[in-house]
Formats: structure tokens, sequence, C-alpha cells
């Protein structure tokens, strides 16, 4: 089965993949903190209402270098569902941000702008971000159907295999779909 991919193949492409998300993550992270910090410093909000405020405007950048970047050589026929799935997951990705820096402010009471900061945008972040990364590349910018005349990676053209293959496969960009 000479078009299958190597391990190394497969770890190349889905770094290729996390770096791209990454930098998108890092533009959505600027604005996250820049936004988050002008709501409690500026305008005096509670954290956890600035965290889901600057949280909601980086989903929004985030969604757009994502689709348009990171996934842009993905299904690009189900917006509606891809947009509703990114903002499910983004709405839970948001949860689990906020929810440590809630968890840091009135639960260990760790109540300073360094601690808040810490805890939203450096643990909390840190593990929406892991949760996001994996929700997105599963459920939300999922791999075209391959057209007529084009090889799958299954009968089912689902991308897993039943057999003792890996299953997954490079794309036009060298990203790897599992």
């Amino acid at each position: 089965m000479s078009d299958r991919l190597t391990l190394r193949d497969r770890l190349r492409g889905i770094a290729r993949e996390a770096a791209k998300f990454g930098t998108v993550g890092a533009f959505g992270f600027l604005v996250n903190v820049v936004v988050f910090n002008l709501c409690t410093q500026g305008a005096g909000l509670q954290p956890v209402r600035s965290g889901v405020i600057a949280t909601s405007a980086a989903i929004c950048t985030n969604y757009v270098g994502n689709r348009y970047w990171t996934y842009r050589h993905r299904d690009k026929t189900g917006r509606r569902r891809e947009a509703s799935l990114f903002l499910l997951f983004s709405g839970v990705g948001m949860v689990i941000e906020n929810g440590v820096l809630a968890l840091s402010h009135y639960g260990f009471d760790f109540t300073s702008p360094l601690a808040d900061n810490i805890a939203k945008n450096v643990i909390g972040l840190g593990l929406g971000s892991l949760f996001r990364f994996w929700s997105y590349r599963t459920w939300v910018f999922r791999r075209a159907a391959p057209r007529p005349g084009e090889r799958a990676a299954s009968s089912s053209g689902s991308g897993s295999d039943s057999g003792s293959g890996s299953g997954s496969e490079s794309d036009s960009e060298g990203s790897v779909v599992v």
C-alpha cells in the first residue's frame, strides 16, 4: 500500500497544522489579553464577565484565521454546520478558560490582576486551546469528501480504516488528515 503515509509524514503534517493553529491562536491570544485587560482595568468590569467578552472577541478572530488559513483546504460545503460547531466547541473552550479564572478568583481568592491573567490567559487558555485544537480538527473543519476519480482513505470516505493501515492521508497542503 504505497499510498499510505509513514508515521514521520503524519507527524510532520500534524506539526504543520498545529503550527498554523498556534499562529492563529497567538493572534487570538493578543486579542484576548488586550480586551480582557481593557475590560478589567479600563472599564472596571468583573473578571469573569471581562473574560467572556475577551474570549468572544478572540473566537471571532480565530474563526476567520482558522477557516481561511489553517483549515482552508478542508470541506467548505457545510458552512452553517461548521460555524455552529465552531461556536459550540468554542463555547466549551470558553467555559474551560473562564472556569479556571472563576475558580482562581472566587474559589482560591487569588484576586490580583496578575493572578487573574495567569489563571485565564495561561492555565485556562492553555487547557481550552488543547480542547479546541482537538475538536476543530475532528469535528468542525472536516476533510472534504474525495471527488470521483480521487483516491479515498477508505471505502466509506470517513477517513478511518478498518484494516491494519493508519487511515491517514496527506492533502494538497501537506497537512495530514487522520
